[in-house]
């Protein structure tokens, strides 16, 4: 098949998955069109084989540790605007580090823990892109998840995440952006 660039803006979504189109072949990967962001770099260990020049592919973007834009076909448990229950592996003295699923743990800073996190356990994390672009996590939900449902109507198909057990029952977080319970 014949592949035609748009001439549209292109643009790119960090902390998301973007479909970008690969541009060129090196030894250690393929560089996919950023457009005003520059190329972005698939690892060779992401790729899928046999990829061809031209070809779009569906990435997940995120900052590397020198806080360049890549790209990788895994799939991290939650995007931007997304909550998930993740594992604490690591608390020092800039903060907490979770395993979301990349292998480059989400960074959770002092400033957005609700509670002192421990190695070892499990929280319910929101991630979010700080001001300097970079990828991050937050246990003050709250902050983030609004008490109004508006938009959603009796019936609708949901997500949920159980965030707490109250005396009513469970608080839920319904599809990543407000609070519902759970009566029980």
């Amino acid at each position: 098949p014949q592949h035609y660039r748009l001439n549209k803006k292109l643009m790119i979504n960090i902390g998301q998955y973007n479909h970008l189109e690969v541009i060129k072949k090196v030894d250690f990967g393929l560089y996919l069109e950023g457009g005003d962001y520059g190329n972005i770099l698939l690892p060779k260990k992401y790729a899928p084989e046999n990829t061809t020049i031209g070809e779009g592919l569906d990435v997940f973007i995120h900052l590397d540790s020198e806080d360049r834009l890549v790209a990788t076909t895994l799939k991290p448990k939650a995007v931007v605007g997304e909550c998930a229950y993740l594992k604490v592996v690591e608390v020092n003295r800039i903060g907490a580090f979770l395993d979301w699923g990349l292998p480059k743990d989400l960074f959770i800073p002092f400033a957005e823990q609700q509670y002192a996190l421990s190695k070892g356990t499990h929280t319910l994390v929101r991630v979010y892109q700080d001001n300097r672009g970079r990828l991050a996590g937050s246990t003050r939900i709250d902050y983030w998840i609004s008490d109004d449902s508006q938009g959603l109507n009796q019936g609708d198909k949901v997500s949920l995440i159980i965030g707490d057990k109250t005396e009513l029952g469970f608080k839920a977080i319904i599809n990543h952006a407000c609070w519902g319970l759970l009566y029980g």
